[in-house]
């Protein structure tokens, strides 16, 4: 038996652009997919915490450092630009993967630039609204790399 399991986040992504006249999918900043453990191409779930909309899509990546985020064809219509999203991505396990198993997750700033990675030690149990962390985490800061 196989579980899907969340593999990956970018959290709290702002959408730099939105092109309705493209073939579809999400331009990503190829940094940020690099520190999210995305690939190119990777299916995503895009979640728009703005105004609620969910699409799948696939990524496609977007110039080093230009911290892009851009919706592209069809789901350029669920989007605007300022708009907060979370980027996520899963994976399939075996139940003893899936045990053993620690996603990524990258926190970024109102600029896209990633200001902390949450190295999940232990699964959450308790999450924390006000600072949108959960506890049984590590926050590490990205300056550290």
């Amino acid at each position: 038996m196989k579980l899907t399991m969340f593999k990956s986040k970018l959290h709290q992504m702002k959408v730099t652009e939105a092109n309705l006249h493209y073939e579809g999918s999400i331009t990503i900043d190829k940094e940020l997919l690099d520190k999210a453990d995305l690939l190119p191409y990777e299916k995503v779930q895009v979640v728009n915490i703005t105004n609620g909309e969910r699409l799948e899509t696939y990524t496609i990546p977007g110039e080093a450092g230009s911290r892009v985020c851009c919706l592209n064809g069809a789901a350029a219509r669920k989007t605007e630009i300022g708009d907060r999203v979370i980027i996520i991505s899963y994976a399939e396990m075996t139940p003893e993967e899936a045990e053993e198993f620690k996603p990524t997750v990258v926190i970024v700033d109102e600029n896209n630039d990633p200001k902390t990675v949450v190295d999940e030690t232990e699964y959450a149990t308790k999450y924390d609204l006000e600072t949108g962390v959960a506890d049984n985490t590590v926050i590490t800061d990205t300056d550290n790399d």
